[in-house]
């Protein structure tokens, strides 16, 4: 783990770049495309790629990927819009893939 002003950081695996904070994880409890995903409420030093309709485990969502500012590894997605009421609470929140992650908590 990495430390920024006492703050534990969540960094890319490819180039150490620091996507997020520790205090921002919401949930350790999702899956991504090659597997086991955190869901944050913030991100940082990311780009956010074109917006598409994607059906997910959860249903169908208004998603777009985000890659790493630094080197553009493919980190996970941000969810835009959620069709079902249950699934509105991910709207503006982030995937990050665990095998994207350089070291975890």
């Amino acid at each position: 783990m990495d430390y920024d002003a006492g703050h534990p950081l969540c960094s890319c695996r490819n180039c150490q770049n620091p996507i997020a904070l520790r205090t921002d994880l919401l949930s350790k409890s999702f899956i991504g495309k090659t597997g086991p995903a955190y869901m944050f409420a913030h991100a940082m030093n990311i780009i956010v790629g074109q917006k598409e309709d994607r059906k997910l485990i959860t249903g169908l969502f208004t998603v777009a990927d985000i890659y790493c500012s630094n080197c553009g590894e493919t980190l996970g997605w941000k969810y835009v819009r959620a069709y079902d009421d249950r699934q509105k609470f991910k709207e503006g929140r982030f995937i990050i893939e665990r095998a994207k992650i350089a070291k975890e908590y």
